[in-house]
């Protein structure tokens, strides 16, 4: 089968070795319960949700027991359909460890793909929530052509930038920018995946995410839109508001 015909097939990265401080202290933040289930379970079904999904690959924490932990856990939530093996129905999985940096976890996750796989989403752990359309839209529009494609939402609020300071005092305002032409970034970010790797094995700086790297090699990304259910659950009163939209979820769609 030539290239031209070979259907495109999708995978996901979920780096999941963060600790996730602002929480409190107990679990990594991804084995955080949200409604009695661990987030990073919440945020893999997100991406097996999508029918483009045919890989999800969960980096864990460094060491071989938190990966063998993140395996046991996947498999005890497996769907309906899928076997202890590695596989939720249409949907494999495989967990790998990670490394020390949220950048060095999705380089691992990316080594761990096997070949055949043209879309990579990138997708945080602590956005469990983001619906499957969400996902979809992003899959579609790197197939069409983007190399990069990050789901956002406009600003509600304005945005002033500060001259920073770490002891805790009054910032001074230096700029307020323009608020139509801000966007608040979420996942899953989508790649054409030979354009993220290329990124990840040029750009050498730590980055918040891989979007920006593919920005350093002077690639195009664009923006769709992104949905409000797709926030990321960082502090304490973010694990309300989550439980809340699931709980609205249950009682509208039997979720």
């Amino acid at each position: 089968m030539s290239d031209e015909t070979r259907p495109s097939r999708t995978a996901a990265v979920i780096p999941a070795a963060g600790r996730g401080v602002r929480l409190g202290p107990g679990a990594p933040k991804a084995l955080r319960a949200l409604n009695g289930t661990p987030m990073l379970i919440h945020a893999v079904r997100a991406m097996a949700a999508s029918r483009s999904v045919s890989l999800v690959v969960v980096v864990a924490p460094p060491d071989e027991a938190s990966a063998a932990e993140v395996k046991t856990l996947l498999a005890d939530h497996a769907l309906p359909g899928g076997t202890p093996s590695g596989s939720w129905g249409r949907t494999d999985f495989v967990v790998v460890p990670g490394g020390e940096t949220r950048q060095e976890s999705v380089k691992l996750g990316l080594d761990a793909l096997p070949p055949g796989i043209d879309v990579v989403l990138v997708h945080d752990a602590a956005r469990p929530l983001v619906p499957v359309d969400t996902v979809d839209g992003v899959i579609e529009a790197v197939r069409e052509g983007a190399p990069a494609v990050v789901p956002a939402l406009l600003l509600a609020d304005t945005v002033k930038q500060v001259e920073a300071r770490t002891d805790g005092g009054p910032e001074l305002v230096v700029a307020t920018p323009e608020r139509a032409r801000l966007r608040a970034v979420q996942t899953p970010q989508g790649f054409d995946r030979a354009t993220l790797v290329r990124a990840h094995e040029t750009v050498t700086d730590n980055v918040t995410d891989d979007a920006s790297m593919v920005e350093q090699l002077g690639e195009p990304v664009v923006v769709v839109p992104g949905h409000e259910e797709a926030f990321k659950v960082t502090r304490p009163l973010d694990l309300v508001l989550a439980e809340a939209v699931l709980a609205r979820r249950r009682a509208n769609d039997g979720f």
